[in-house]
């Protein structure tokens, strides 16, 4: 009898083995979306060298694969122009796997740190600006949300636990407020069907979303991690860690573009920061192997940041420098763009209220870039040119086709400074396109900088409302 159920147990066993079901990772799930027009991967699990057909009701087509010896498979599709719902299905002889309610449309994915992280309902204690009424008014079976969580890991994962999900109150108030503005207008122009992915960590520094390949050339980064040991005092902040487990899991999935929100964490090393995220950027653009893929970001709000120095303070630790890293950024990185957020930040919150306005504003530049939509502005005001005339400096600026306004407040934030390097507050005379600055201390004016302060307020925007970055024409 004993001998019976073992072979019946055995038989069993081998049965089992033979139909293994097929698994499929959290971002192929019912209500996903797909990025429209497009060649997209598909990816799953099964049984080793076992054949696979792949059906999309779209275009009635069947795709067949193979798995390999560790039972992985992978294929692409190709999507037609955005609609849906659709379904696929995914078949290897002993199993089928159904996706429903696929949509096609546009994917973004969002990543960054808390500030892309903060969600639609706020942080506690710390709320969005009308965010409940967001919350409210967020039901929308065209938006499709998924959020990979938190992990902090060594090696780098295939999967995540999550799924799908249509935008309603019920999923948008958890969901990142900034990814959220920028969908939703996103999907509100364009009339077609939007999807994102968001993939963020508050507190992460940028090595933490980079691998030991992108960070190898790079001297004065921060150690690699070797044992679980190394993760247990920020882990968020220990390089290749979000990397391995956050973005490593959606590398490859059919997106449009990524958003990106980050570099509070990293205000202390401003001057290693464009060479890191430029790398960053180019690394995670050769592993989706999309091609220059836009790459629309944030600019770090201002901010007190010397409340973390109280008896140590130093002057790169001034966030202007950072956010002039970013902005340097955005001259050398192919197909970006930058949201300046000079006039949302909060003095003693580093994570300012009004998440609208920096999701809105990657909005204007997703849909003026890369979607072609024209007719209004899109681009914060910049530094052109200087002319010296005497003791006077005349500032001109680009991205101000209508020109320059103050909303007819006096113009305090400029400074200027002779050959001593000391800087003097400038007194500023408006022009439609330019600002003409002098002061009583200053004969011979070198240099010139605007709110180049660790927390400020906007003094300067374009007509349309986009305030004017903190910038500095020295290098001193």
């Amino acid at each position: 009898m004993r001998k019976l159920v073992t072979i019946t147990i055995v038989c069993l066993y081998a049965v089992m083995n033979i139909q293994a079901e097929i698994k499929l990772p959290a971002l192929f799930t019912d209500n996903m979306m797909l990025q429209q027009e497009s060649i997209v991967p598909i990816w799953g699990w099964t049984n080793k060298h076992e054949k696979l057909t792949i059906s999309t009701s779209w275009d009635a087509k069947e795709y067949q694969v193979k798995s390999d010896k560790q039972g992985k498979w992978k294929t692409n599709l190709t999507t037609p122009k955005a609609g849906g719902p659709y379904i696929i299905i995914v078949l290897n002889g002993s199993e089928i796997k159904t996706i429903n309610n696929v949509l096609i449309g546009e994917v973004w994915l969002c990543s960054g740190q808390s500030n892309m992280e903060m969600p639609l309902k706020g942080f506690p204690g710390q709320p969005v600006i009308e965010g409940n009424d967001a919350i409210v008014k967020s039901s929308n079976k065209n938006i499709r949300l998924i959020t990979v969580p938190r992990a902090t890991v060594l090696e780098p994962k295939d999967d995540f636990e999550g799924h799908w999900e249509v935008a309603g109150p019920q999923t948008t108030g958890r969901f990142s407020a900034t990814a959220w503005y920028f969908g939703s207008l996103l999907q509100e122009v364009l009339q077609v069907p939007v999807g994102l992915i968001h993939v963020s960590y508050g507190g992460s520094n940028v090595e933490a979303w980079m691998n030991k390949e992108m960070l190898e050339d790079f001297d004065n980064t921060l150690p690699f991690p070797k044992t679980e040991s190394d993760l247990k005092s920020n882990p968020n902040r220990v390089p290749t860690t979000l990397f391995n487990g956050m973005l490593s899991p959606v590398i490859g999935y059919g997106i449009k573009g990524a958003l990106w929100y980050q570099g509070e964490s990293n205000y202390e090393r401003p001057f290693e920061y464009k060479d890191l995220f430029k790398k960053m950027v180019g690394s995670w653009r050769e592993l989706w192997n999309q091609g220059a893929f836009p790459f629309y970001y944030a600019q770090i709000a201002p901010f007190n940041y010397a409340q973390f120095h109280p008896t140590d303070q130093k002057e790169e630790y001034n966030s202007a420098y950072l956010r002039e890293a970013q902005l340097k950024a955005s001259k050398e990185i192919s197909n970006s763009g930058m949201a300046v957020l000079m006039d949302v930040g909060e003095e003693n919150n580093i994570h300012p209220n009004n998440k609208k306005v920096g999701g809105y504003r990657l909005a204007y530049i997703a849909l003026a870039k890369t979607y072609g939509v024209d007719g209004f502005e899109y681009l914060s005001p910049e530094f052109n040119a200087m002319e010296i005339k005497g003791s006077t400096v005349t500032v001109s600026f680009n991205n101000i086709p209508n020109g320059i306004t103050s909303y007819n407040k006096e113009v305090v934030g400029f400074e200027i400074a002779g050959e001593n390097k000391v800087f003097y507050p400038a007194t500023t005379y408006m022009r439609r396109k330019s600002v003409i600055l002098s002061s009583p201390n200053v004969e011979k004016p070198l240099a010139v900088r605007y709110l180049f302060k660790d927390f400020t307020k906007a003094e300067i925007f374009s007509t349309g409302g986009l305030p004017m970055s903190s910038f500095r024409t020295d290098n001193w």
